[in-house]
C-alpha cells in the first residue's frame, strides 16, 4: 500500500508508521472506541491517516463537506457529539463557534492544495499542528478493536441532515463487505487508483480506504481537472477509478486533441455512481474508454445494492444491474403492495452484508422508512422481467401534473448533451390548474447564446409534450455539490414560498 500526492510518494512502511503515530496522537488526546472524530479536510494525506487511525482505535470518523455553511457545519458537529476536529487551517473558521469549543488539530496546507485552489498556505500554531504532533507521538501498539464505518450525514435536502451510524461489523459481515467492495469498485491486488472525487462522500471514501487496506496505490488529486486526470492516468498507469457523471461530461468536453494526447490503456475498471448518468454520456464514454465502465445503485444507508458492467448496460440501456449477493430488492406502491415487473414504485432494500444502521439520535426516523425488514431512501424505480433495476428519480423530485407522474431525471438526461448547455435542473413548481408544472433552470456555457425557446425546441424532438418544461430560465450558476448533485431545494423554495404552499 502506498500514497502519492504531487511528487511525494509515501510507501507502505512510512504510511503504516504515520498511521500508528496518528492513532497514538488521537489516543493521547482522549479518543477511544466509539468516539467521533470530525474531518474538515480537502483530499489530502491527513484525511487518510486520520481515518485509518480511527479504525485502529475503534473510533468513528466523521467526514465533513467543507463547502457547507457555518450553521450547517455547526449543526453537524453539535448533533454528532464529535470529541475532536481535524481541519485544514484555512477551513476551520467555516465551522465557527462549534469547532472552536472542542479540541482541535490543524493540518498544514501542502503546496499541491494551495496551487489547486489558488490559496496562500496557512501555517497552524505548533501546539495544534497535525504533522508536528503526529511525528512526536508514540505509536499505538495496542491491537485494533472492532471499528464501525465512518458516520456520514445525509444531504439534508428535506429538513436537517441525519447522521448514519452503524455498529462494527461481525467477521462475516466484514468479509461480505470486502467482497462487495471488490466487486463494485474493481479492487484487485495491485490496483492503482486516483482519489479525485471528494473523500467526504461515501463511495470515494470507501474506495480509497479499501484500496489502501488491500495493498493498492492511491494517488490523491486535490481538485478535479479533466485534462490533469488524463495525465495522471498515463503517468501512474491507473487501473481503477471512481467518478461521477458530471465529471464524465467535463471530460467529454475536452478538445479532441487533448483527449487523444494521453495513454489511458491501463484502465481496467471505472465505477460511477452518486447521480444518474445520461445514456448519451455513458455511450460516449464507453466508445472512448472501452467497456470498462461499471454502474451501481446504493445509498449511504444501504451500501451497494446492485451493480452493472458495460456489456449488460449496452444490452439493457439505463439498467443499474441486478441485486448483489446478500441483497434483496422490492418495488412497492403507495399501499405497500409489490409492483409488477416494469411498473415504477418506491425502491425498498434488505441488505444482509452490512450491520444495521440507525440515524444518530433519531431512531424514530429510521423506523419510518422500513417495511417488513426492507428500507427505502425515497428512490423510485422498477425491476424488469429479468430482475434488473431501473431508476426513475427521487420520490421527492417526482412531479405530479394533472395526475400524471413525471420524472425530472429523464428530462435532465435528455438535456445533458445539448450544445451550449453546461448544467440544468428540472423540478416542479406550483400551478393553480395542474397542481404542479415543470420548470427548468439552465446554465449555458459562456457565449453559447441559448434561449428558453431553444431549450424547449431541443426537448420537443426527444420527449412527449407533457414533459416539456412550461418555465425555462437561464441562470449564470446553479447550486450543486461537487458530486454533481443539484441542490434543487434551493431552486424550488422561492416558487413554493411565493405560492403559500409547502414543497
Amino acid at each position: 500500500m502506498s500514497v502519492t500526492i504531487g511528487d511525494r510518494v509515501i510507501d507502505a512502511a512510512a504510511l503504516q508508521a504515520r498511521v500508528a503515530q496518528a492513532a497514538g496522537l488521537l489516543a493521547a488526546d482522549g479518543i477511544g472506541q466509539g468516539d467521533v472524530v470530525a474531518l474538515l479536510l480537502r483530499n489530502d494525506l491527513p484525511f487518510l491517516e486520520a481515518s485509518l487511525a480511527c479504525a485502529q482505535l475503534g473510533a468513528v470518523p466523521l467526514p465533513l463537506n467543507w463547502h457547507l455553511t457555518e450553521p450547517e457545519l455547526g449543526y453537524i458537529l453539535r448533533d454528532s457529539g464529535a470529541k475532536l476536529i481535524l481541519a485544514h487551517a484555512d477551513l476551520l473558521p467555516r465551522a465557527g463557534a462549534a469547532a472552536m469549543a472542542m479540541p482541535r488539530l490543524l493540518a498544514r496546507m501542502p503546496e499541491e492544495i494551495a496551487a489547486a485552489y489558488g490559496l496562500a498556505p496557512v501555517a497552524p500554531p505548533p501546539e495544534l499542528d497535525w504533522d508536528r504532533r503526529r511525528d512526536a507521538a508514540a505509536p499505538c501498539t495496542a491491537p485494533p478493536v472492532p471499528a464501525p464505518n465512518p458516520m456520514l450525514y445525509t444531504s439534508g435536502t428535506t429538513g436537517l441532515p441525519k447522521g448514519v451510524r452503524r455498529s462494527p461489523p461481525t467477521p462475516a459481515q466484514a468479509l461480505a463487505m470486502r467482497q462487495m467492495q471488490s466487486a463494485v469498485f474493481g479492487l484487485q491486488p495491485g490496483i492503482r487508483t486516483i482519489a479525485c472525487a471528494p473523500l467526504y462522500h461515501a463511495a470515494p471514501n470507501a474506495m480509497a480506504l479499501a484500496a489502501i487496506r488491500g495493498g493498492g496505490h492511491v494517488v490523491i488529486a486535490p481538485r478535479f481537472d479533466p485534462e490533469a486526470l488524463l495525465a495522471l492516468i498515463e503517468r501512474h498507469r491507473i487501473t481503477t477509478l471512481f467518478l461521477v457523471p458530471i465529471l464524465f461530461i467535463r471530460l467529454l468536453r475536452l478538445p479532441e486533441a487533448a483527449r487523444r494526447r494521453y495513454d489511458i490503456a491501463s484502465l481496467r475498471h471505472v465505477t460511477h455512481g452518486a447521480a444518474p448518468c445520461p445514456p448519451e454520456v455513458k455511450r460516449a464514454m464507453i466508445a472512448w474508454w472501452g467497456p470498462v465502465l461499471h454502474d451501481f445503485y446504493g445509498a449511504t444507508e444501504l451500501g451497494a445494492v446492485t451493480a452493472c458492467g458495460s456489456e449488460e448496460w449496452l444490452a439493457h440501456p439505463g439498467t443499474l444491474g441486478r441485486p448483489l449477493p446478500g441483497v434483496a430488492v422490492r418495488i412497492l406502491d403507495e399501499a405497500g403492495a409489490e409492483c409488477a415487473a416494469g411498473t415504477a414504485g418506491e425502491i425498498y432494500v434488505r441488505q444482509d452484508n452490512y450491520p444495521a444502521f440507525t440515524y444518530h439520535g433519531l431512531p424514530e426516523r429510521r423506523a419510518e422508512i422500513e417495511r417488513d425488514g426492507f428500507v427505502t431512501c425515497g428512490d423510485v424505480g422498477y425491476l424488469d422481467a429479468g430482475g434488473r433495476l431501473f431508476l426513475c428519480d427521487r420520490r421527492r423530485d417526482m412531479v405530479i401534473s394533472g395526475g400524471v407522474n413525471i420524472y425530472p431525471a429523464e428530462i435532465e438526461a435528455a438535456l445533458a448533451l445539448m450544445p451550449g448547455l453546461q448544467d440544468c435542473a428540472v423540478f416542479g413548481i406550483p400551478d393553480a390548474e395542474w397542481g404542479e408544472a415543470l420548470a427548468a433552470m439552465v446554465q449555458p456555457l459562456p457565449g453559447a447564446g441559448l434561449t428558453p425557446e431553444a431549450v424547449r425546441e431541443f426537448l420537443r424532438d426527444r420527449l412527449t409534450g407533457f414533459k416539456i418544461p412550461r418555465l425555462v430560465e437561464l441562470r449564470d450558476t446553479l447550486p450543486r455539490d461537487d458530486n454533481g448533485k443539484i441542490l434543487k431545494r434551493r431552486l424550488r423554495e422561492p416558487f413554493w414560498r411565493a405560492s403559500g404552499r409547502s414543497i
